[in-house]
């Protein structure tokens, strides 16, 4: 008889301009993202990076107020991250990249056998826009999020752009398109596959 799988879990950060009162199509392909990891033993949680008080900085603590030590304990307790994110202007949303600036702060972190806190993690990213785009968004989360630390899996990216000039967003669409929902179930698959064999086996000490 196989063995069921090892429990993993997945936080995903919604880089979303909007506050959660108000729907987003970076979420809802986010969360997209957590259903189709479901059928492989991934539970996962959702922040709306907007519903937070995250301090410019790149440090672990930028002091009084600031919301992002509790995020990072979200992040570093998780097996999987996935960053959802629109495009604006061709970039990724400001939000998304404070909490890129904050991950810097991880470089300075180890465990006791002189690995980055963040090895071992796995990040997957989700983009959303009505422009051309999602590769170079991809890319540069891509690049930093593995810059500090997590690895990303074969396909680790998915995404949905409109035609530009249009004003269609992907939480209007009636059902999701054939191939972003292939491509999602396969990103799911593969990060939880990665998650689960660096939870096995872990990267060797520094």
């Amino acid at each position: 008889m196989t063995a069921p799988p090892t429990q993993l879990s997945a936080v995903l950060l919604v880089g979303s301009l909007k506050s959660s009162s108000e729907p987003s199509s970076s979420e809802l392909l986010g969360t997209q993202v957590l259903d189709a990891m479901k059928p492989h033993g991934v539970t996962g949680t959702v922040v709306r990076l907007a519903d937070h008080d995250i301090k410019p900085g790149v440090e672990l603590d930028m002091g009084p107020g600031d919301a992002w030590p509790t995020i990072r304990e979200q992040i570093l307790g998780a097996d999987v991250l996935v960053l959802a994110t629109p495009i604006w202007m061709g970039q990724p949303s400001s939000v998304t990249k404070r909490a890129l600036e904050r991950l810097d702060a991880e470089l300075s972190e180890a465990d006791d056998e002189g690995r980055l806190r963040t090895f071992g993690r796995v990040a997957v990213v989700a983009v959303v826009g009505n422009e051309d785009g999602a590769h170079h968004v991809c890319a540069e989360l891509f690049q930093a999020l593995n810059d500090v630390g997590f690895t990303i899996p074969a396909g680790g990216g998915t995404y949905w752009v409109g035609r530009a000039m249009e004003t269609v967003d992907y939480k209007d669409l009636d059902e999701t398109p054939e191939k972003v929902a292939a491509t999602t179930t396969t990103l799911a698959a593969n990060a939880a596959h990665l998650a689960r064999l660096l939870k096995s086996q872990p990267y060797p000490p520094a």
